[in-house]
């Protein structure tokens, strides 16, 4: 595995894959879960995230099924997967589950797949939607897609502050 920064994790070290990694484009991105994976969407160029879909087995043949037409529907230039981490950052059972569902879109697909950190995304998503209305049980449809796009508005911003921090080499 590959740093790109703190938060951001690439998941290969394939040369051809890290060239196509980009800061253009449409980015889909998915908040694992062992039932339900929650799917967002955004565009590089407006840094703004919106919840998509949420895929409902725990078949993979049909979460990949999905994922494959979401792939087809939205063209994205690259994949984002939120990695569950404890409070303290450790990995545990589910970071490993979802480690190999980020390995596993890499080999279907042949796009780019960074993993971020999403601690709290859930609680996070949870929130937004009782700021909105959506309270309890009403929030089970919806969670994991919001959760989703925590996760690809935090990839956003993490972009965005890096490029600040690091100014472009002809504007020195």
């Amino acid at each position: 595995m590959q740093t790109a920064t703190p938060r951001l994790n690439t998941i290969n070290n394939d040369p051809a894959k890290q060239l196509l990694l980009t800061s253009e484009g449409t980015a889909l991105a998915f908040d694992f879960g062992e039932k339900r994976i929650g799917v967002a969407v955004g565009e590089h160029l407006l840094g703004i995230a919106h919840p998509l879909t949420t895929i409902e087995s725990e078949a993979n043949d049909v979460r990949f099924a999905a994922i494959s037409a979401l792939i087809n529907e939205w063209r994205p230039t690259v994949l984002i997967v939120g990695l569950p981490l404890s409070l303290d950052g450790e990995e545990h059972a589910t970071s490993l589950l979802c480690r190999k569902f980020a390995r596993r879109l890499d080999g279907r697909f042949g796009l780019p797949v960074v993993m971020i950190d999403e601690r709290l995304s859930s609680a996070e998503a949870s929130s937004s939607l009782n700021e909105t209305g959506v309270y309890g049980r009403k929030q089970k449809v919806m969670l994991d897609q919001v959760a989703a796009q925590h996760i690809l508005q935090s990839y956003f911003d993490t972009l965005s502050s890096l490029s600040v921090a690091q100014p472009h080499a002809g504007s020195q």
